[in-house]
């Protein structure tokens, strides 16, 4: 089914993405919104919730694009899955928190 390989790919890449501020906000020691603060989304974690949680969004990513997805950095169509998968939850997510860090002016 090649719509499956494409929907893993389109996950990984926002799994990938979502990783991304809860790994630097944790390593930079700053605490971060998560789905474990109270309440979930808005409240905040502490940078060590926010590392492991950036780590766990890193490895489900890697698996949905490297074992479930089989991606091909040559192929255009796997490129485009991954990328927007990533930059449809980015906008999202610069959206969701933009106005908790200041971002939503």
């Amino acid at each position: 089914m090649q719509w499956l390989h494409y929907v893993a790919l389109f996950f990984g890449g926002a799994f990938l993405i979502n990783a991304v501020p809860h790994v630097v906000s944790g390593v930079m020691g700053r605490p971060f919104q998560s789905p474990f603060a109270k309440p979930p989304g808005q409240g905040l974690s502490s940078s060590t919730v926010n590392v492991l949680w950036g780590f766990f969004n890193a490895v489900v990513g890697y698996l949905l694009i490297r074992r479930a997805g089989s991606f091909d950095g040559h192929d255009a169509a796997d490129m485009v899955a991954a990328a927007l998968g990533a930059l449809l939850l980015a906008l999202f997510l610069a959206h969701q928190f933009g106005r908790f860090n200041g971002g939503k002016l």
